[in-house]
């Protein structure tokens, strides 16, 4: 490095003064032209260029010269060449003299160092003649580093500014290696061998990194990172003052550059991150700033630095990693959705980094923004994409989830990620085997969602499928080959989806098909409406049902018009057309429907949405000969079943289940003779399910096959003689009907069938009766002219007399009250076939000429009065009883679906029926439920069957509560629809509108058996409560001033009399009561209710009588405290009970009966809502307290435990208080299981029954003298109420608890007399009755479908998965456990009840 001398003085060159030239040089001067002086400059540039610095006698001889170049003259000079050879003097002079500059004035050094850097500016232009000398000069000033004799200057700041500044503006991509590196060392020698940087000099460098200079001179920036890069030790701390100034003390005038600190920063860090070594502790400062737009920025900044792909920053600095992670539940919108973007990047750069992140966003996913939930998905998605292996099941979870959301964008956003996850990684294998099978769950969360109510997700599931699962654009052999895998790896309930949208594709079709139609025929007002009917169905299958509307007129109107795009639209339906020949079709239909000038078609894109779902992209004839093919390999071994992940017969099962459901869409595309030849080699299968299903697709397919193919008819013939006789009994159904829909002689061959079935039928051999059972029921329905006569000799002699009044085995008396099918023993299987054939024959003949009907209406109510042991032999199990009770309810639904049959069925036979929802058999209750949800969404059932509903606000599981919530919403709805929807339905609204199901619900609860007495608060909270189930779902919206029809409705029924006893004041009485409670009901929910009501209601007249003018029933039948009771939900507690009790109350043994708390309704999130409830809130807080709830299993295999309300002993009104009788399970853990009294226990009460008297063994009545009831000496047999599953895990233990055994206590005073007591009268007489009155006329009916047109909701989704309800329990302290005895009396039945107080143990 140069230094000053120690004299101050101005060095003297030798001699006089006299400057001396280069040899050859003649003197220099402004009088001389400038080439003159360029072309002399030049030698003296050469001449120092050969000096060296051990030159002594050269350097004083041309000192004079070294000074006189320094003059004004040449710094000065105009002409750029010679400023530019004085500079390489001046350059070289400081080289030859080093150390010892040759000028010792501080202002002539700082005005040659500031001349010297102007010339640098000639470094630009790499073409330049002179850029060689311009290389040159830097070369040599970075050699020697000449600049650093500036540091002795006080301002030579100025001086390395105006350098810096120079050389990044003249660096260009024209530069080579070498003048980068020249440049460098001359900048970093000044940075790291001066007393520090200024901040003047850092801004220099500083602002070549900001976006803005970055973009334009991208060599300026490279430059300044390298020369960070290389002064990094030096500069950090001049960098850590800057931002320190700026970021911690809010300094922003120290720099220009402070508006772009956040910019810096990130490029420092991408730099070396040893430049922030002090500043990021400051950015954790900032994070927690009170500005959000000041968070927001440091999170843009961090989530760069985080998520850059070699930031080791999150390891390095955990102390600001977990800082920055808490923004994600920042309060500023922004600055949580800044940091889900950033989750992207970071999942694909730092895997590592996955499971701090994943619990963030899974709260994100849950965010009230919709836009936030949203980019969740699209992080999650995009690190998928990148690579499975990126993102963890939980978080693909995540998006799981969000497929259910309430916005359509994140839902849709959901769905199309996991189609495309799908679509690369299980259908395309980019990564292996095992990554598909991590995400096989995909295809069937994608299908689940066809079972949502909103039409986009449908739609958008239609969509995924054909785009994503079975790309419709693959060949039909390839694509045939994915559609036959896939159907085989989904789970039941996806496939159910996908069999109902191909089954709602296929609807769509038809209303297009029967539109085309209408066009055909001459224009009319019928015509007119007709089309109209038909546009408004299409439009609801659209989305936007309201604009849909609007665009589906227009379209109709379009379709009058052009006849071309009639016949394209009709080949487009046609039943032979291609898939190739529809993508052809839609593409004419859209291009004669695009306007050019349009650049948004709205009307177009409705009308894409319709082609889309109604064109045959996957099916068609081609299709089903692939899909055959592919089964023949499964069935031959030489398919790829194992590589697909599938088993030969699973793939040969869900194979013949798929070209089953597709007989149903598309039969003309199986008619020819290879795919019929390949259906009869599976008809010989040892497969039940595979010959059933090959069956099945004969019937809905073969309408040709005897007039086309007499080869596969007389092949088939014999096959279908075989499964009716001896096949299985699904088989035996499938073949009947197959030869009634293929054959023409159908009457000879089921006579073929019929008579050999009829005379060899034998009860002793229940194994072998099954399947003749089932022919023969099918048989009659189908054919009733011809098999009518024949069956009722055969109903009456065999059926009824022999079979069904017959227990010619004992069953298994296992004590539980369910099993699976395969347990259930022949002769009840054989009874459930010969009750289902009664009801076919029915419903073949479809009239009661004969009173055949009236005879099986009381024998399936006598076997739901006797529980199901018809014969009350004691020889059925209980298991098998349940079976026969859900068997007989079950056929009087089939039979209330036929008119001439619902009119003859009484109230009683009513009530009977629907109080099987309440049985104690949890999977009665389940099955029957769903059947009777089936047949009212249909509309196939008439209204009043909806109020049975209402007893499901009983059931103790919160599950079946939550499912019957579920079913009313449905029907209401679909209900509402069709009276919109159909004009004409208003003229039958008394059977339509839903609001008539009250009187119904009414006079069902007033004949409710537990009901017995009127002003007892637990029973009117009971009766509240189910009043409440149905009033909480109609009440939901007050239209056209609903609220005052329905107060209007229930004071007329206080007007009338009960018409089924119409004479009895207590029944009356009860009725009124009832009403009364949903009067309270009704005032509680709404304000508007006491508004005129619109219209007068009507009542039925089968249930209540009509009004008498003379009878007036203002009476209030609720007392004020009941009122006070049904408000507050408090009930003042009983006394306590006397020591006489004290014997009694002894803790329950192991092998006692198991305690379980009952659920209330407001433990179900989706049955009550905790705003809507009629009462105050104080209702809520009481009914919890009085009821903790417990969630109870459904699992099959379990056991059904009592249901208890616990709390002290109750003396008084024990034989009438409220509640329904609960099954007590045995402690072995199975399903459904009965109490067994332990050895030396005091034995139980008698078993309470419903609808039959007991009978004593002696024949004779033994009185009570205290109680003047009747009590039969053997044990009484009633069909008992709903009881729930229990765990088995949860038995109960061999310590004692504090639970109390019940025992019967005597009571004063005369027995309620239950409502059902005709039923039970009549009950042993129907049974020879029912053996003489069978007829035999009635037309045919086909029976319907098992897959029903109805859409599941989510609760019975998850029932069908079978997914398992854990028992849980609270331990709920004050329940009470009901109990309840029935007794005879003068030949008709009675209620006791009593209630004996648990407390249930918290396990």
């Amino acid at each position: 490095m140069m230094e000053f001398p120690q004299q101050p003085q101005q060095q003297r060159p030798a001699g006089d003064g006299k400057i001396i030239y280069p040899m050859g040089v003649k003197e220099i001067t402004d009088k001389i032209s400038n080439d003159e002086v360029v072309k002399r400059l030049k030698l003296v540039v050469k001449t120092y260029m050969d000096m060296d610095q051990d030159s002594e006698e050269e350097k004083q001889q041309y000192l004079a010269l070294a000074l006189h170049l320094a003059s004004e003259f040449f710094l000065r000079n105009p002409n750029k060449d010679v400023r530019l050879l004085v500079a390489c003097c001046l350059a070289d002079i400081f080289r030859i003299y080093a150390p010892e500059a040759p000028y010792t004035s501080h202002d002539k050094l700082k005005e040659i160092f500031l001349f010297i850097t102007r010339q640098l500016k000639g470094l630009e232009d790499t073409k330049s003649p002179q850029f060689n000398r311009y290389f040159y000069l830097l070369e040599n000033l970075a050699w020697v580093k000449s600049y650093n004799i500036c540091f002795e200057l006080e301002d030579c700041n100025e001086i390395f500014i105006q350098l810096f500044k120079t050389l990044f503006s003249v660096i260009n991509n024209s530069h080579n290696q070498k003048v980068q590196m020249h440049m460098l060392d001359l900048m970093s020698s000044i940075i790291t061998e001066g007393d520090g940087v200024t901040q003047e000099l850092l801004d220099t460098i500083l602002i070549n990194l900001i976006p803005a200079h970055k973009n334009l001179n991208k060599q300026a920036y490279d430059l300044a990172r390298t020369l960070l890069k290389r002064t990094v030790q030096t500069i950090e701390t001049c960098i850590a003052s800057f931002f320190n100034q700026v970021l911690v003390m809010g300094k922003s005038s120290v720099s220009d550059l402070s508006e772009h600190v956040f910019d810096l920063i990130q490029e420092l860090f991408a730099i070396d991150p040893l430049l922030l070594v002090s500043v990021m502790p400051q950015l954790e400062f900032k994070l927690k700033s009170n500005d959000g737009e000041e968070r927001l920025a440091v999170v843009k900044l961090l989530a760069k630095l985080f998520g850059a792909k070699d930031s080791e920053l999150a390891t390095q600095n955990r102390p600001l990693w977990q800082c920055f992670l808490g923004r994600f539940n920042d309060i500023h919108v922004p600055v949580r959705l800044e940091c889900v973007k950033f989750a992207s990047h970071c999942l694909m750069n730092h895997p590592d980094l996955a499971k701090d992140l994943t619990e963030f966003l899974k709260v994100r996913s849950h965010d009230p923004e919709e836009a936030i939930r949203h980019d969740v998905i699209v992080t999650i998605i995009n690190a998928g994409k990148r690579d499975l292996n990126l993102v963890n099941d939980q978080l693909l979870g995540f998006v799981r989830e969000r497929m259910l959301d309430k916005r359509w964008r994140v839902r849709k956003e959901g769905m199309m990620g996991l189609a495309q996850l799908y679509k690369k990684y299980c259908l395309h294998h980019e990564a292996g085997k095992e990554t598909a099978l991590k995400i096989s769950w995909i295809k069937d969360k994608l299908l689940h969602i066809y079972y949502q109510n909103s039409i986009d997700d449908k739609l958008l599931v239609e969509k995924i499928f054909a785009q994503y699962m079975v790309p419709h654009s693959l060949e039909t052999e390839e694509k045939m080959k994915c559609l036959y895998y896939l159907y085989a790896c989904l789970d039941t309930n996806a496939v159910k989806a996908l069999n109902e949208m191909w089954k709602c594709q296929n609807m769509l079709r038809g209303l297009v098909r029967e539109l085309l139609d209408l066009h055909k025929l001459p224009t009319s007002e019928a015509n007119t409406t007709a089309m109209f009917s038909k546009l408004m169905t299409v439009a609801k299958n659209l989305p936007d049902p309201g604009k849909a509307q609007d665009f589906m007129k227009r379209f109709n109107q379009v379709l009058g018009e052009d006849e071309k795009l009639r016949l394209l639209l009709d080949q487009l339906i046609s039943p032979t057309c291609s898939c190739k020949q529809a993508e052809q079709c839609v593409r004419e239909i859209t291009r004669k429907l695009t306007f050019p000038k349009q650049p948004t078609n709205p009307f177009l894109e409705m009308v894409k949405f319709l082609l889309e779902r109604i064109a045959p992209v996957h099916i068609d004839s081609e299709a089903i000969s692939a899909l055959v093919k592919l089964l023949n390999k499964s069935v031959e071994g030489t398919a790829d079943d194992d590589e697909e992940g599938v088993t030969p017969d699973t793939a040969i099962r869900a194979g013949l289940e798929l070209l089953k459901i597709l007989s149903f869409t598309h039969p003309t595309a199986f008619h020819s003779t290879e795919t019929y030849e390949s259906l009869l080699q599976c008809l010989k299968m040892e497969d039940d399910k595979v010959a059933e299903a090959a069956i099945q697709i004969f019937r809905n397919t073969g309408q040709k096959i005897e007039t086309e193919l007499p080869q596969i008819r007389s092949t088939l013939i014999p096959v279908l003689h075989q499964k009716a006789k001896r096949g299985t009994p699904h088989q035996a159904k499938q073949a009947v009907h197959c030869i009634h829909a293929i054959f023409h002689n159908k009457e000879v061959q089921l006579a073929q069938i019929f008579e050999p079935l009829s005379r060899s039928l034998n009860a002793d051999v229940p194994e072998q009766l099954i399947t003749p059972l089932v022919s023969l029921g099918h048989i009659s329905m189908l054919a009733p002219d011809q098999f009518a006569s024949p069956m009722k000799s055969i109903v009456a002699n065999f059926i009824v007399k022999d079979l069904m009044m017959n227990d010619r085995s004992v069953g298994n008396k296992n004590g539980r009250l369910w099993t699976s099918d395969d347990e259930v023993s022949p002769e009840v299987l054989a009874k459930v076939q010969a009750i289902k054939l009664l009801v076919r024959w029915l419903l073949g003949m479809k009239n009661n000429q004969s009173k055949s009907a009236n005879s099986t209406l009381r024998l399936l109510s006598a076997m739901l009065v006797s529980e199901g042991d018809l014969t009350e032999q004691k020889k059925i199990s209980k298991s098998d009883m349940s079976r026969l009770r859900l068997s007989a309810g079950s056929a009087i639904l089939k039979l209330a679906q036929e008119p001439c049959y619902h009119d003859i069925i009484t109230p009683e036979q009513f009530q009977l029926c629907g109080l099987v929802i309440n049985d104690e058999c949890y999977q009665v209750r389940q099955i029957f439920a769903q059947k009777l949800h089936v047949a009212l969404v249909k509309l196939l059932l008439p209204l009043e069957y909806m109020a049975v509903f209402a007893l499901c606000a009983k059931d103790p599981v919160k599950e079946r509560r939550a499912h019957a919530r579920q079913c009313l919403l449905k029907n209401i709805s679909v209900r509402r629809e069709y009276i919109k929807q159909n004009p004409m339905a208003h003229e039958k609204l008394l059977s339509l509108l839903p609001e008539y199901v009250v009187p119904y619900m009414i006079h069902l609860l007033a004949h409710d058996p537990d009901f017995t007495k009127p002003q007892d608060f637990e029973q009117l909270r009971d009766i509240k409560e189910c009043l409440w189930f149905m009033l909480e779902v109609l009440m939901t919206k007050n239209e056209n001033n609903s609220h005052s029809f329905l107060r209007k409705m229930v004071e007329n029924i206080k007007q009338t009399k009960d018409a089924q006893v119409p004479d009895d004041p207590k029944a009356n009485e009860k009725l009124y009561i009832v009403c009364d409670v949903a009067l309270f009901v009704i005032a509680n929910k709404s304000t508007s209710c006491h508004l005129d009501s619109p219209k007068d209601p009507v009542l039925p007249s089968k249930f209540f009588t009509p009004p008498d003018k003379d009878f007036i029933n203002d009476k209030e039948y609720l007392s004020a405290e009941a009122r006070t009771v049904l408000q507050t939900g408090k009930i003042q507690p009983p006394p306590k009970p006397t020591p006489v009790l004290g014997t009694v109350n002894k803790a329950l043994t192991g092998t006692a009966r198991r305690p379980y708390a009952k659920t209330t309704t407001s433990d179900t999130g989706s049955n009550v809502s905790t705003n809507s409830q009629p009462s105050s809130p104080a209702t809520n807080k009481s009914r919890d307290a009085s009821s903790e709830a417990s969630e109870t299993g459904a699992r099959e295999n379990e056991e059904n435990p009592v249901i208890t309300k616990t709390g002290d002993v109750k003396k008084e009104d024990t034989p009438q208080a409220s509640g329904r009788k609960r099954a007590a399970p045995a402690s072995d853990g199975t399903e459904n299981s009965q109490s067994v009294n332990p050895a030396g226990s005091q034995p139980p009460p008698n078993k309470p029954r419903r609808g039959r008297p007991p009978k004593n063994p002696t024949g004779v009545a033994t009185p009570d003298k205290e109680t003047g009831a009747t009590r039969g000496g053997g044990a009484g047999r009633g069909r008992k109420r709903a009881t729930p599953a229990e765990d088995p895990a949860s038995t109960v233990s061999a310590d004692p608890i504090s639970s109390k055994t019940p025992k019967q206590q005597k009571e004063a005073g005369p027995q309620r007399q239950i409502d059902l007591q005709r039923s039970a009268k009549v009950a042993q007489r129907d049974q020879q009755v029912s053996l003489k009155t069978y007829g035999s006329e009635g037309e045919t009916e086909r029976e319907f479908e098992s897959s029903p047109e109805y859409v599941l909701s989510l609760t019975q989704l998850l029932e069908q998965q079978g997914e398992t309800i854990h028992t849980q329990l609270r331990g709920a302290a004050g329940q009470k456990q009901e109990v309840s005895i029935y007794t005879a009396e003068q030949g008709e039945l009675s209620v006791k009840r009593r209630f004996v107080k648990t407390r249930t143990v918290r396990q």
